[in-house]
């Protein structure tokens, strides 16, 4: 598997003026590329198609100096994360028709970069990553309407990326209605119904919290004071539900908690990679989900950690821990 590092933890939760500012393209790529563990690299990148990053409207000129700068570190560009939320260029899934217009315009919007990247050369894998963009509490108002407009929505972006050759991968995390839960993620799918363009994004922060049943208690497969045998029992059942629907992978770490702001209500909170209170053995936890990966035209995994400080991110030894962690997914595949 190719090893990549995201490059929005530069971009979540930062605001210019403050005291953790944006963290500019360049020099998330340098930190990546600085990165070192045995002689064995950072592969490339996953991407975040939004300002202050990336123009999702940028001429072809300046998408390909971007491609260059980003070669120039010895790396590869990944899946690329559409702008599909309100306030960047599309709105709710389950929205109103405008709504829905946005979504599918900034899906549009992500092929066109995917396919300049492509034909530049520094694009040859991956994904267009999307969510519902709709929050749990409105998408709760009508479950099996929402989750229709949702599916609904998810088939015509799915139409573009397929003219595109691109496939799309929604993320399951539980601030998103309709994903908010494995099962609510499972009917969403299966009601789109595309199951070889439309898949699932796998993170190991998110996901563990599905087996906990945050938003959707409903859904919960475990219990708190749950044991090892338990644990490894339900993961295993949440596994093999969306495990066939698995097209894009997040290495990640999660103490048990929830962290959000805004539309990212009760998210899962990202730990670092040697976290001593992180809950899950990563590279044993990745092993589940990674299963048959190559069959399904998986060629890379991705690190997401976002809500850091910059202090945090721009330490060398971060992305040390990170690689380590990666690495050792890697090898028990």
């Amino acid at each position: 598997m190719k090893l990549h590092n995201a490059m929005w933890p530069g971009l979540v939760g930062k605001e210019a003026g403050t005291d953790h500012p944006p963290i500019s393209l360049e020099h998330m790529l340098e930190l990546t590329a600085a990165a070192e563990v045995n002689g064995r690299k950072f592969d490339g990148v996953d991407y975040f198609l939004f300002h202050p990053h990336t123009d999702p409207d940028a001429s072809e000129d300046e998408l390909r100096r971007i491609a260059d700068l980003i070669a120039s570190y010895g790396l590869k560009v990944g899946s690329l994360v559409a702008p599909i939320w309100p306030g960047t260029v599309g709105d709710a899934a389950m929205g109103d028709a405008e709504a829905r217009r946005k979504f599918v315009l900034a899906v549009e919007k992500a092929c066109r970069i995917a396919k300049i990247f492509n034909e530049h050369g520094v694009r040859e894998y991956g994904v267009i990553r999307i969510d519902s963009a709709s929050s749990v509490t409105d998408w709760a108002k009508d479950p099996a309407g929402n989750t229709k407009r949702i599916a609904e929505t998810f088939r015509e972006a799915g139409k573009i990326a397929e003219q595109h050759g691109e496939r799309l991968a929604a993320e399951g995390e539980i601030c998103w209605g309709g994903m908010h839960s494995w099962k609510a993620i499972l009917e969403t799918l299966e009601a789109t119904g595309m199951p070889n363009i439309v898949g699932f994004q796998a993170d190991l922060a998110h996901t563990y919290l599905y087996l906990l049943g945050y938003n959707a208690p409903e859904a919960a497969l475990l219990k708190e004071g749950y044991t090892e045998d338990e644990f490894w029992a339900a993961y295993t059942t949440m596994t093999d539900a969306l495990r066939p629907w698995t097209i894009d992978f997040h290495v990640a770490q999660n103490d048990g908690s929830v962290h959000g702001t805004g539309s990212h209500d009760k998210t899962g909170r990202h730990c670092l990679a040697d976290d001593p209170n992180g809950k899950l053995d990563i590279a044993r936890a990745s092993a589940y989900w990674l299963k048959d990966a190559a069959a399904r035209g998986m060629k890379h995994i991705c690190w997401d950690g976002c809500m850091f400080s910059n202090e945090v991110l721009e330490k060398p030894s971060t992305w040390q821990h990170i690689l380590q962690a990666m690495i050792q997914v890697d090898s028990a595949l």
